[in-house]
């Protein structure tokens, strides 16, 4: 029946959703958030005991209204990691059906790079080549994947705190992109002539530094998502362009922000733009190819509502021709 409750466990999220299917909902979605077309509010956190947070993200779009309902465990045999686990539910704006519950890790796995690229094709300069990535986890590998998609890259710099673990990273990212693929022993040495930066960690302390930051390169950071934690210094914030993913997020939970404003580096007003009022024309990203440019992600239902919604769309078109 097309009325169905369709449930897609994370299998069925990743044989279905593609970053290249994702990346033109991101921007639409943010297009949207941004001029005021989706309700969204504050992501809100319960600690569940120590190292574990419950946390619930609620929104309303055009195509439906719903949340991610998400468990952050860490894991006592991997220090410094954490699992999110959880659920997208999407309802019928018609009648207040449910209507799609999905694996809400495998979608965020997509959804957050699919974001991340857009953002990078919006804001990175044109002969971007060069990628370094601050992370080795599943999210470094669909970054690279999804920023492949948007720049012509023909070189990775790769760093982690294991360097075992970064070697075995650059390996398999090598083989399977065919890029050269440069594994490094520090951050500083990783972002040292690249393009675009990628932080994708879990750290709570900043593993990458303003001053070494190149003008003309574009900064993503997507690792921290709550108002302790913050993988990039002030004097990166303070000496970019700065452009949140949602400004009322980042003025409340974003880590790296925060932290400028309590150093005294920077006011309320140094968030440059929305990356929807980029996307939209309204405002205008990057001016200058010496411009440092920093996109904050912190990820949102509105994304993950509008990957389940393409989702369910999908499978009612699979089922029903």
């Amino acid at each position: 029946m097309s009325d169905a409750l369709v449930v897609m466990d994370a299998e069925a999220v990743r044989s279905r959703l593609s970053i290249a299917a994702c990346v033109p909902l991101m921007r639409q979605a943010m297009i949207e958030l941004s001029d005021g077309r989706v309700g969204q509010a504050l992501r809100s956190f319960l600690p569940v005991g120590e190292g574990r947070t419950f946390a619930l993200m609620p929104a309303v779009c055009e195509a439906g209204f719903g949340a991610k309902l998400v468990s952050v465990y860490g894991a006592a045999d991997r220090p410094g990691r954490r699992r999110h686990q959880g659920l997208v539910v999407l309802f019928d704006t018609d009648d207040g059906r449910p209507v799609f519950v999905g694996d809400a890790e495998a979608i965020t796995r997509v959804r957050t790079a699919a974001a991340t690229a857009a953002a990078t094709d919006a804001l990175a300069r044109p002969d971007t080549r060069v990628l370094a990535l601050l992370g080795t986890g599943t999210q470094a590998e669909a970054h690279l994947e999804a920023i492949a998609a948007v720049r012509p890259l023909t070189t990775v710099r790769v760093w982690g705190r294991d360097l075992a673990s970064v070697t075995a990273f650059a390996r398999h990212i090598q083989e399977r992109f065919g890029l050269d693929v440069l594994p490094c022993a520090t951050a500083a040495e990783a972002v040292e002539g690249a393009d675009v930066v990628c932080t994708l960690t879990t750290a709570s302390e900043p593993v990458l530094q303003g001053a070494w930051i190149a003008p003309g390169t574009h900064v993503n950071l997507v690792g921290s998502s709550g108002p302790h934690a913050a993988e990039a210094d002030a004097e990166l914030v303070a000496r970019s362009l700065f452009i949140a993913d949602h400004r009322d997020h980042v003025l409340a939970h974003g880590g790296e922000f925060l932290r400028a404003r309590e150093q005294g580096r920077v006011s309320d007003d140094h968030v440059a733009a929305e990356i929807g009022e980029v996307f939209s024309g309204r405002h205008p990203g990057r001016t200058d190819a010496d411009q440092i440019t920093v996109y904050k992600s912190l990820g949102h239902a509105a994304q993950d509502l509008a990957a389940a919604a393409w989702l369910l769309s999908h499978e009612r078109k699979t089922l029903h021709g």
